[in-house]
């Protein structure tokens, strides 16, 4: 089974009298439980790529089929029911959420926009889904901006998975934090894919942590492939100038590490 599978996806953008692809003939799958990571220079295409999946922009061209049916297709409340399925994690949670918002009132949105559970029920959910992201029920009443990054992330987090999606895309989402933050997130996100089968499109210019999570990796430039395979493979031997430079611009990365 495919969780997403998407075909020929381009879309252009218009300035200043000129027109220029940002993403060019794009098309990858993504199975239950796998990760597939994005990766490229700044400007190669990878956030618009999120975007266009998560129809929070329209393609011009191309196919997104999500669970075996047309994403492009749907409108309205379709739409709404079928991204429940489909969540985001963004680099910068504060950016995301409502800074004044309580954690509690974070959580609590998805499960009453989606009607997963009725408002009785919500706090004992709200609970459960702190304790699956390691953090403490305490927190619940703490506003956002309270918190530290880390556990500023871990709500995100939280928050993607109270739906119960099959794809989660995490658009940069451990780049802002500290080093041993990163280590602890990039593990829940982990463990979460073994318990639950999440397949997460995964965006990043670190191939390091690239390498660390994801099965397979593409390399886009310019809006397009350039490379793609396992992900390990490709990081130890890159094939196109784009991947080779991006392997020589991270000089920590250890290609000969298992």
């Amino acid at each position: 089974m495919t969780v997403l599978a998407v075909s020929g996806l381009a879309k252009r953008y218009h300035r200043g009298g000129k027109s220029f692809a940002v993403v060019d003939d794009v098309s990858f799958e993504i199975g239950p439980a796998e990760t597939l990571a994005l990766a490229g220079p700044s400007g190669s295409g990878k956030s618009t790529v999120a975007r266009l999946v998560l129809r929070l922009i329209q393609p011009d061209a191309g196919r997104i089929d999500f669970e075996g049916e047309d994403l492009l297709e749907l409108s309205g409340a379709a739409l709404r029911a079928r991204r429940a399925r489909l969540q985001m994690v963004f680099q910068d949670p504060i950016a995301a959420f409502n800074p004044r918002a309580t954690v509690a009132r974070v959580l609590d949105d998805p499960l009453r926009i989606h009607n997963i559970a009725p408002r009785a029920e919500r706090p004992r959910r709200i609970a459960a889904l702190l304790e699956r992201v390691g953090l403490d029920g305490s927190l619940a009443s703490r506003a956002i901006h309270e918190i530290s990054g880390g556990q500023r992330q871990r709500v995100a987090i939280a928050r993607a998975i109270a739906t119960r999606p099959s794809l989660i895309v995490l658009d940069e989402a451990v780049s802002a934090l500290d080093v041993s933050v990163r280590g602890q997130i990039l593990e829940l996100l982990l463990d979460l894919q073994r318990r639950e089968r999440i397949a997460y499109l995964f965006i990043s210019h670190d191939l390091g942590v690239i390498r660390a999570v994801a099965h397979r990796v593409i390399i886009l430039d310019a809006g397009r492939i350039a490379e793609s395979g396992d992900a390990r493979a490709v990081i130890a031997n890159p094939r196109s100038a784009i991947g080779k430079a991006l392997v020589e611009a991270a000089p920590r990365l250890n290609r000969n590490q298992p």
